[in-house]
């Protein structure tokens, strides 16, 4: 067995509370590219659970709603001082027909069309829809929602200015009132978190893509920062969205889209490596992604029940030392991050091949 471990209990910043290393990504809930149907979104949920799972991430924007009701539906019976519950501000969903607004990537959602409103008012508004939705008297944390060049391009800097006059000053007073204990920000870029933990009283931030295998730049300023202030960090997109789990295959994704020959090439020497000590690849993404200190949570999503259960047996599997060694001597990782190679020496290494 590695030295991680699904349900191992890390303190989510200061906020006074712990969860579970691993938690559930709800993406794939809200039908984002391919139809989920309900028995197996309640499956997913039913089977994150029974493994240990404690922390479940959503938000209004995955399949308009869709996904914040399907956690609702599955939960709704827990017992609320079991879990943490988190989701996002930024969007409000308003009632439309079907047909009159464009979905994006989500495919079949209820009747409700999106609008950005970063305002106090407006995210106000979001948290009373989305406690309406999810059947809750609370949130354990709520995140202001992509502000950032990937979602607003130039606009990006009129948005996160919008946020700070408004979506965080409602966080904190909804913190006041107990309806949150922890709030943030979940963006896609390292200085929109360092922005915003500049501008607000934030507990935690949500990265997405930026520490990684392929990306380790949160590394640089923010997740010390996060450590100094006793921020949580919660780790999203481990795998890149795709190609750290299945590898250089034809059709391999990364950032949601077909993988380029650049990322490609990049990928090849650490499956090399990997298959050279018979650990596979998502073994290696998914401890990397846990090992750095900062790191509170990595929030993985699944489409299957046998992908999810792939990512739990993956961050569970023992990895020689020698393997982590052996990608820092080659330069595919920064000898400045930390691995699981400087925590712990494993007991029963995998048999390098000849």
């Amino acid at each position: 067995m590695g030295p991680f471990h699904v349900t191992e209990r890390r303190k989510f910043g200061r906020a006074g509370w712990s969860t579970s290393l691993a938690g559930f990504g709800s993406v794939a809930l809200g039908n984002m590219g391919k139809v989920m149907t309900t028995d197996t979104a309640r499956s997913l949920i039913r089977h994150a659970w029974d493994y240990g799972v404690r922390l479940f991430d959503t938000a209004p924007m995955y399949g308009h709603g869709l996904a914040e009701y399907r956690l609702a539906d599955e939960l709704m019976d827990r017992d609320r001082n079991d879990y943490a519950l988190i989701t996002k501000v930024g969007r409000t969903l308003h009632p439309a027909p079907k047909g009159t607004f464009d979905t994006g990537p989500w495919l079949e959602t209820p009747p409700m069309r999106m609008e950005y409103d970063y305002s106090y008012d407006g995210v106000m508004r979001q948290v009373e829809d989305s406690l309406q939705r999810m059947g809750t008297d609370r949130f354990d944390a709520l995140l202001v929602h992509d502000t950032d060049r990937w979602t607003h391009g130039n606009q990006y800097l009129q948005r996160f200015h919008d946020a700070v006059n408004g979506a965080f000053k409602a966080l904190q007073a909804l913190r006041d009132q107990k309806v949150v204990s922890a709030i943030g920000i979940g963006v896609n870029e390292t200085d929109i978190c360092i922005a915003a933990a500049n501008a607000a009283d934030i507990d935690c931030v949500l990265i997405a893509g930026t520490y990684n295998l392929l990306d380790q730049q949160a590394d640089n300023h923010l997740l010390p920062l996060c450590r100094e202030r006793g921020i949580a960090v919660i780790n999203g997109r481990i795998f890149g969205s795709g190609i750290l789990a299945t590898g250089t295959q034809p059709n391999a994704r990364f950032n949601y889209a077909p993988a380029s020959a650049d990322i490609m090439a990049k990928v090849r020497p650490i499956e090399d490596v990997c298959r050279s000590y018979n650990v596979p690849l998502g073994a290696v993404a998914a401890q990397f992604a846990a090992a750095h200190p900062a790191i509170t949570n990595i929030c993985m999503g699944a489409g299957s029940l046998e992908q999810q259960n792939q990512n739990y047996s993956w961050l569970e599997q023992d990895i020689p030392s020698e393997l982590w060694n052996q990608l820092t001597a080659e330069g595919l990782l920064d000898p400045n991050v930390p691995t699981p190679a400087l925590t712990y020496k494993s007991s029963t290494p995998a048999r390098k091949s000849t």
